[in-house]
C-alpha cells in the first residue's frame, strides 16, 4: 500500500512539472532585462537559465517585487507585460516544449479516472495559449491562472477550490510553492525533481519523481 492509493483528485503546477519553461522564460526574462538596463533602471550582466529559472513558480506580482523591489509599480508592469508577450510570441514559434511523456501522462492518468485539476501562477493569457496549443482542456477539469484569483498565494487559491472535488488529493509541482500548497491545506505532495527547485524546497514532499512519467507507478 502506498499513500496513493484512495487518490481521487490530483492538482498538477504546470512550469517545470508538465513545461520545460526556461526555453521560453530565459529569453523573454533577458529582454526585460534589457528594457530595464535601457532605461538605467538596471546595471548591464549576464543572467543564466538557472539564475533565471529561480522565478519559475512565482506570480507575476511576486516575482517582481521580489526580484527589484524598488521598482516603481508601474515599471514593473511594464516589464511584466514585456515577459508574457514575448513568452507568447516565442510560443507561436513553436518554441514552447512540454517534457517528454507530459501528455502520454496526462492521458494515463486520466483513464484511470483521476480527475486533473490545472493550478498555475500564470496569467490567463498564458494558460489559454498553452491550452490551445497542447490540447490541455482535453485532460483537464478545471485550468486555473493565478491571475484570476488576483494573484494570492497558491496555498490560498488550492484552498478556495478544493472543496469542489473529491478526497484523497495530491498535488504535483517542483517548487516550494507547491509543497507549501499541500502542506497547508493537508494534501499529499509530489515533488518534481527534474524541475526548477532549488536544494531543499521539495524536503517534505511525500514523494519526489525524477520525470513525469514515474507517476505511472504510483498512480
Amino acid at each position: 500500500m502506498t499513500p496513493f492509493n484512495d487518490i481521487k483528485t490530483i492538482f498538477f503546477d504546470y512550469d517545470g512539472t508538465l513545461h520545460n519553461s526556461i526555453k521560453i522564460y530565459g529569453p523573454a526574462f533577458r529582454k526585460a532585462y534589457t528594457y530595464l538596463v535601457e532605461q538605467g533602471f538596471a546595471n548591464q550582466r549576464y543572467w543564466s537559465d538557472k539564475e533565471i529559472s529561480y522565478w519559475l513558480g512565482f506570480n507575476p506580482q511576486e516575482m517582481w517585487k521580489n526580484f527589484m523591489p524598488n521598482l516603481e509599480e508601474n515599471t514593473r508592469e511594464k516589464c511584466s507585460a514585456i515577459i508574457g508577450e514575448e513568452m507568447l510570441k516565442l510560443t507561436e514559434k513553436g518554441k514552447a516544449e512540454l517534457y517528454e511523456g507530459s501528455l502520454d501522462t496526462l492521458k494515463y492518468l486520466k483513464s484511470k479516472g483521476y480527475v486533473l485539476i490545472f493550478i498555475s501562477n500564470c496569467k490567463l493569457s498564458y494558460r489559454d495559449r498553452h491550452s490551445t496549443l497542447f490540447g490541455l482542456d482535453e485532460y483537464f477539469e478545471e485550468l486555473v491562472s493565478s491571475e484570476e484569483y488576483n494573484f494570492i498565494p497558491k496555498h490560498e487559491i488550492l484552498r478556495d477550490i478544493k472543496d469542489k472535488y473529491s478526497e484523497e488529493m495530491v498535488i504535483i509541482g517542483d517548487r516550494f510553492q507547491d509543497m507549501e500548497a499541500g502542506k497547508k491545506n493537508e494534501i499529499y505532495t509530489i515533488g518534481c525533481s527534474y524541475g526548477f527547485s532549488l536544494e531543499g524546497e521539495l524536503d517534505e514532499a511525500d514523494l519526489i519523481i525524477k520525470n513525469i512519467s514515474e507517476l505511472k507507478t504510483y498512480l
